[in-house]
């Protein structure tokens, strides 16, 4: 026996390997192996038994194997495992013996035994599954006879795919051909194993694909005749080399790790893509970037042939030879050598250049916050070898713009569940909190707001203290945030300008949650470029925007800012540049100890009582840039507000006007909610600056004021404002506006005539108006108008203006809301259909957002000349008319209308782009064009589907395609009549009229038109605008755009088609643009075809030769089973011909 006291103990640096030895005896006798170590400094370990160098062997039972691997003590982690077939004796003393006796000579071996029918389990699934982190498989001619090494194949596999675990197969005599597909030798041992398997069928075939994807797999081939010790040589240097890297630490208690770690690997796609990636973490500090990039380098960095995580760029890069070591630390780190010496950084470039594109690499850049860092680490993929990965993390977005990186990763706070977790592991040691710290912990992690270095910092520093003290701490923070977190986040505000930093301030302690716009409004105003300003700080993580464009900014990020300001003058709040702090502003104001240092200043007091200060309190802040009011009242003169002022935000104003004496020339915004004015100005100064007017909820306001005053307003929002009964005419002077809010004012009965004339205007409200009963026809002109909310008013009939207006994308009106697209088809219908008894048949063409399709029952036609000013958004339009005589004349309109918007250059409505998107194409221009020798214009055929494509139409297309050739004399050659499988009928001009055959035991499924037409050189149109389809029988109209043509569903072409039934007498016109002339039009009806049935060319003359001499068709004998040949194959074809 071997007692755990004659192993060789061994410190934390050595690293362990398991093997596994499969023996017919039950006593183990293991090779010599010669002590040495791998490398210098690191010594790689076989398991728990160290032989002496002078043993030649060691010999002990399966008991005392047991009992060493059992014994709790010795137990260790592998880190690679070696699985070979213990039976191939050849090959376990010639390969195992060379593996154990090459380069690396220090080993103490761990093997497991067992016989050919017996099994003897000793932890080995324990021992690959969590220790492992490298399987080498020997696959030897006997190996797949072996159910025990075939159900360790699949656990390996498993591995492998799960936990990223390295798999090198060992092809030991055998190739992996042999293993893929079962073959030669080692096939004959699989089958062996197959017809002896007592685990059924199933378990075969697990075998056969495990089989099949390690095959897959590169790795070594050893054939016999091959020198072994230079294969073995190979093998433990790749070994080695996977081995040398140290993982990195992460975290004690890494919580919502792993699921982020997952959702990056898969933006990496390291399985799929043998790409370069490159790969950004954006995020503000303190979210966890550098945590997440460490776990994905010890999770996937050992499936590289190197590595590198060079940490802490920022700091690194501003230290003296800062950029020349991060140069060569990544050098060293993926190519173990310190004799390279980098000169300067362009050398360093051009080293790393020349070297990294040899080896598929994973490099982590943490901490970026600069161009020329990523220039001179990684400056293009094209420098690292394929499938390499390239992670970069940077609290700057601006840093991934642009091609710089492929994807970006954007990182999330982290959810109330895993913030208190992470809280109470630093707090508390457990998962979650001590049952009396229960409330007060949910506050800390809200002040925290998911972020992880709040959570940890605070956890740590609370840990094994009193609740009194929780609560000391909790109230100290609404002041002054802890300074570990403080300094942290400070980074990024450290890396910005001074006017980025002025805005940022300005945010911080008064804009949060207003509309970007508004924000850039004033902040421009101060002269700060707010526009680029707030981007930075969006791409610095110090700012949000969300989806209703309000700006947003993390507690403590806030926090941190307001403490920039704080820490400035600790002692002395009216030395600051702004005040927000409500005790701090209360004494400032009471004492009147305001100085010139103050910029802004906000004072939100609670309950209906406002408390009474004296302007005078203000004499002194001469650069008040913004002020902001709530439940405050101001006595006095108002002169002493600065004329710096550009914000004024007081709600609850108390006056009922502004004062006169109040200077305003250079304010950009005024809002002065839930006030008491009645008329805004009793005297007008001309404000240049004024670009924001909100008095909503001013419920005493009368009248509005002059315009004419107020040159550059943009927004105009008087929401409820129930007294308001006039605007003022001089809303018309308002060049610049782009908003105008007039929502709930119910006083309020018309609009002035001329602000329709607002060019600017995007967006106007009016909802809630309960006395407005019309909008002006004059709307159309208001050609910026992207946005109209009028629903709740007195309106009743959509204007026609409304339809006809080219700029409106949103519209909510007389019970229509929606897109225009969306809704405008139903306003349609209502003007048509008075009753309301005929649901509207609406149909959008796919990416033609402005083209409708439009049912009209024959209720309607009286007013036809409704629908021809909708014309040109109308993607097809179906009329019923009560009487031939009607449909005659509607006909006649309709066409007339049509010519008249083609003239005018409304031919089509939907853009290129628009028609690019459609799902299919019923229209084919033949791409042989022949010129007309006598009038030298160019001749065009063209080839228009109808219906749903079938077997029989996709035949007859082939042969149209294939003589859809017009030569000089305008002759053509087309399929002859085919009953009945298709019928045909032709005549000259731009008409065909055609009674609809009655085919026993089949029904009409497609139509084809033929259109051959004439038009000046020059003109690459189709020319194709509209088809009607006109059942005289029916009286119906239905016309279709040349888009719509290429965008119906198959369900809407049915009904086309079963509009016309046997019997019927259907007319096809086809509408060209003006500079055509349609000289032959063809019409083929197609029937669906019985299955099994056979499809055979007529062998007569063929009677529909237009314009030319008679002509044969050849007989050809077609199956139902003929493949449907591409279009594009067929154009191809057309060319040669």
């Amino acid at each position: 026996m071997i007692h755990p006291s004659k192993l060789k103990s061994i410190n934390q640096t050595q690293r362990y390997i398991s093997s596994e030895n499969i023996d017919n005896k039950t006593n183990r006798c293991f090779t010599q192996t010669n002590l040495s170590y791998m490398s210098s400094s690191t010594s790689y370990i076989f398991g728990d038994i160290n032989l002496d160098s002078n043993q030649e062997s060691i010999t002990f039972s399966v008991e005392d194997l047991n009992e060493l691997l059992d014994s709790p003590k010795e137990r260790r982690e592998y880190e690679v495992f070696l699985s070979f077939r213990g039976d191939d004796t050849q090959c376990i003393i010639h390969f195992t013996s060379h593996f154990f006796s090459s380069k690396c000579r220090n080993y103490r071996l761990q093997r497991r035994s067992f016989r050919s029918k017996r099994f003897v389990h000793l932890n080995v699934t324990t021992a690959r599954k969590e220790g492992s982190r490298i399987s080498i498989i020997v696959f030897s001619k006997n190996y797949a006879d072996s159910p025990w090494c075939m159900q360790e194949l699949i656990q390996i596999l498993e591995c492998y795919r799960t936990t990223g675990q390295v798999v090198l197969p060992v092809f030991y005599d055998v190739y992996p051909s042999d293993v893929r597909r079962q073959s030669r030798e080692f096939g004959q041992s699989f089958q062996h194993l197959s017809n002896n398997n007592v685990e059924g069928h199933g378990a075969s075939l697990k075998w056969i694909d495990a089989l099949h994807d390690v095959a897959g797999i590169a790795g070594f081939v050893v054939p016999n005749y091959r020198n072994e010790c230079e294969v073995i040589k190979d093998i433990v240097e790749n070994v080695t080399n996977l081995l040398d890297k140290t993982d990195l630490f992460i975290a004690d208690n890494p919580v919502g790790v792993e699921s982020r770690v997952q959702d990056m690997i898969q933006l990496l796609d390291t399985q799929q893509s043998n790409d370069v990636l490159l790969l950004g973490m954006w995020g503000m500090g303190g979210i966890g970037k550098t945590t997440i990039a460490k776990a994905i380098y010890n999770k996937i960095g050992r499936n590289f042939e190197g590595r590198s995580f060079l940490a802490n760029i920022r700091e690194v890069w501003e230290q003296v030879s800062g950029q020349v070591y991060l140069q060569e630390q990544l050098m060293y780190d993926i190519f173990k050598e310190t004799t390279t010496k980098i000169q300067n950084i362009e050398s360093g470039k051009s080293i790393l250049k020349e070297r990294l594109c040899h080896k598929r690499v994973l490099l982590v850049l943490d901490d970026v916050n600069k161009l020329d860092q990523l220039n001179a680490l990684c400056g293009s993929c094209k420098w690292f070898a394929p499938g390499s990965r390239i992670i970069i993390t940077t609290r700057d977005k601006h840093i991934l713009r642009g091609d710089r990186v492929d994807k970006i990763y954007i990182m999330k706070e982290m959810d109330e569940s895993e913030s208190l977790e992470l809280f109470s592991w630093h707090a508390f040691k457990q998962t979650s909190p001590r049952d009396d710290y229960s409330e007060i912990s949910r506050n800390v992690v809200k002040y925290s707001g998911g972020l992880p270095l709040a959570l940890e910092v605070l956890g740590s520093y609370l840990f094994d203290r009193e609740v009194s003290e929780w609560i000391c701490v909790l109230e100290k923070l609404k002041r002054i945030p802890n300074d570990q977190v403080h300094k942290k986040l400070k980074i990024s505000y450290d890396g910005l300008n001074d006017t980025e930093k002025s805005i940022f301030l300005d945010i911080a302690c008064f804009l949060i949650g207003m509309d970007r716009n508004d924000v850039i409004l004033i902040l421009n105003g101060c002269g700060l470029f707010a526009e680029i300003g707030i981007s930075v700080l969006v791409e610095r993580s110090l700012v949000t925007v969300d989806d209703k464009n309000k700006l947003g900014m993390h507690d403590l990020l806030r926090d941190m800012g307001r403490e920039i300001i704080r820490e400035k003058s600790p002692m002395e709040p009216e030395e600051r540049s702004r005040l927000w702090y409500h005790e701090d502003v209360i004494d400032i104001l009471s004492e009147h100890t305001g100085t010139k240092a103050v910029e802004g200043l906000t004072l939100k007091l609670p309950g209906r009582s406002a408390q009474r200060f004296s302007t005078e309190a203000f004499k002194k802040m001469k650069k008040l840039r913004l002020l902001q009011l709530s439940g405050a009242q101001l006595d006095g003169d108002f002169k002493y507000l600065s004329k710096q002022l550009r914000w004024l935000h007081w709600n609850g104003f108390p006056l009922t006007c502004i004062p006169s004496n109040f200077y305003q020339r250079n304010i950009v915004s005024i809002e002065l909610e839930n006030s008491n004015v009645k008329l805004v100005w009793k005297e007008m100064q001309r404000m240049e600056q004024l670009k924001i007017l909100n008095l909503s909820h001013s419920h005493y306001l009368t009248q509005t004021p002059d315009f004419s005053y107020l040159p550059n307003l943009e927004k105009l929002v008087l929401k409820d404002c129930p007294r308001l009964s006039e605007v003022s005419h001089t809303i018309g002077h308002l060049k610049k506006v782009l908003l105008i809010n007039l929502k709930d004012c119910t006083s309020l009965s018309n609009l002035p005539r001329n602000i329709y004339s607002l060019k600017s205007l995007k967006t106007l409200i009016l909802s809630g108006c309960l006395m407005i009963d019309k909008l002006e026809e004059e709307l159309e002109q208001m050609e910026s108008l992207t946005t109209l909310i009028a629903n709740n008013t007195a309106i009743t009939k959509v204007p026609f203006s409304v339809v006809r207006s080219k700029s409106i994308g949103f519209i909510s009106l007389c019970g229509y809301e929606g897109f225009s697209r969306d809704v405008f088809p139903s306003i349609i219908s209502s003007w048509m259909l008075p009753t309301n008894n005929l649901p509207p048949a609406v149909q959008t063409a796919v990416g033609m957002s402005s083209l409708v399709s439009l049912h009209a029952s024959n209720s309607i036609s009286h007013d036809l000349s409704s629908i021809f000013s909708v014309l040109p958004k109308l993607q097809c339009l179906w009329l019923e008319c009560g009487s031939e005589l009607q449909l005659s004349q509607d006909t006649t309109r309709i066409l007339n209308a049509l010519s008249s918007t083609n003239s005018k250059g409304l031919e089509s409505i939907a853009t290129t782009s628009q028609v690019s998107n459609v799902k299919t194409c019923s229209l084919m221009e033949c791409c042989d064009q022949m010129q007309d020798s006598a009038t030298k214009n160019c001749m065009k055929s063209l080839l228009i589907q109808m219906g749903t494509s079938c077997l029989i139409s996709n035949i007859l297309k082939e042969r149209i395609l294939q003589n859809l050739t017009v030569d000089g004399g305008g002759s053509v050659l087309l399929p002859c009549d085919n009953y009945p499988n298709w019928l045909s009928f032709n005549s000259k001009g731009y008409s065909v009229v055609f009674e609809v055959p009655q085919v026993e035991g089949r029904s009409l499924k497609t139509m084809m038109c033929i259109v051959y037409s004439s038009s000046p050189n020059g003109i690459a149109s189709v020319g194709l605008q509209n088809v009607l389809v006109i059942n005289h029988t029916k009286t119906t109209i239905q016309l279709y755009k040349r888009e719509a043509l290429s965008s119906l569903e198959n369900e809407e072409w049915k009904r086309v088609v079963s509009n016309m039934e046997p019997g019927d007498k259907v007319e096809i016109v086809v509408v060209f643009g003006n500079s055509f002339i349609v000289m032959k039009t063809s019409v083929y009806l197609i029937y669906d075809e019985p299955i099994g049935e056979k499809i055979e060319q007529c062998h007569a003359p063929n009677k529909n030769v237009v314009g030319g001499a008679e002509n044969e068709c050849a007989a050809k004998r077609v199956s139902l089973q003929v493949e449907h040949i591409d279009d594009t194959k067929q154009r191809q074809k057309r060319r040669k011909l």
